[in-house]
């Protein structure tokens, strides 16, 4: 009796040894499925960086999330945003290029949407002339448009101040716009995590969603004869049509913005959105862009 009770426990042993091992060996294998699942964390060029869950509004990606950086372009974001909150905005109503649009364009060799003095263009023209071509006269237009006052120094300074008093309505803190443009006297900074909150909720705008995707467009324009004209132009964004579920929204940069981006994508009903600032070129910008959408998604 001894002899075969010794018998079944060395097979009990040997069972539960042999399950056992099973249960390590899945467990191990669902471990590594599971670290093989969490992408790494990408490395980009630019100096920061951030990436949130348009939807949700969760972080994704964050690097030197809230240091104030100079943004260029980006500005123009919510230059358009202003414009698209005005009560009352009638998109069609006709905007005369005034001489004072192109010589600031030729002062600061600044980019233009070429716009041509004594053409009358519509606001909804000058929307996609700032945001595709990134025209700093369509910038100006905007702002002498829309700004407050008896002279037109005094309507550029009411426009920044709608700009700033919406980025302090949507609770940013280390924002600050003194340009129309991203062109201003060194006080123009923002982070990427306020950006991105900022592209975010102009993204809600429908009209703004339209444009920032165009990748080019051919719009009529009225001449000051009376004739018309057609102007031309292409989206600076380089994501656009490069980058699968690309929407947006602008490039930027400058002497010392370097080269920027805000970008936004969806895939599966997911929408990510981001930011880099201070890239080291436009192609390193555009290549950090593509990584932080990669791992966003996958996230």
């Amino acid at each position: 009796m001894k002899t075969g009770l010794k018998g079944i426990n060395r097979a009990s042993v040997a069972a539960t040894v042999t399950l056992t091992a099973g249960a390590v060996l899945a467990g191990g294998a669902f471990a590594s499925t599971a670290q093989a699942a969490a992408p790494p964390t990408p490395t980009i060029a630019a100096k920061g960086g951030f990436v949130m869950n348009s939807g949700t509004a969760k972080t994704l990606y964050g690097k030197a999330a809230d240091t104030r950086r100079s943004t260029g372009s980006t500005t123009k974001i919510m230059t358009a945003k202003v414009v698209l909150a005005q009560k009352n905005l009638n998109l069609d109503a006709k905007v005369t290029v005034q001489k004072a649009y192109s010589d600031y364009i030729v002062n600061n060799t600044a980019s233009s949407a070429r716009l041509i003095v004594g053409d009358k263009v519509t606001v909804r023209q000058l929307l996609y002339g700032l945001m595709l071509p990134s025209g700093c006269d369509a910038a100006y237009a905007l702002a002498d448009k829309f700004g407050s006052g008896s002279t037109r120094a005094a309507r550029v300074k009411s426009f920044i101040g709608k700009m700033n008093a919406s980025a302090k309505s949507l609770g940013l803190k280390n924002t600050r716009f003194d340009s129309f443009d991203g062109i201003g006297s060194g006080s123009n900074y923002s982070t990427p995590r306020d950006l991105t909150k900022i592209a975010g909720s102009a993204m809600k705008n429908s009209t703004f969603r339209a444009i920032v995707k165009t990748k080019s467009t051919k719009q009529k324009v009225t001449t000051k004869s009376g004739g018309y004209r057609y102007m031309s132009w292409s989206n600076t964004n380089p994501l656009l049509g490069s980058y699968s579920g690309a929407i947006g929204v602008k490039t930027g940069s400058g002497p010392s913005a370097k080269y920027c981006l805000v970008f936004a994508a969806t895939r599966n009903g997911k929408t990510v959105i981001g930011t880099v600032l201070t890239s080291t070129s436009a192609t390193t910008r555009t290549s950090d862009a593509k990584k932080l959408l990669d791992y966003a998604f996958k996230k």
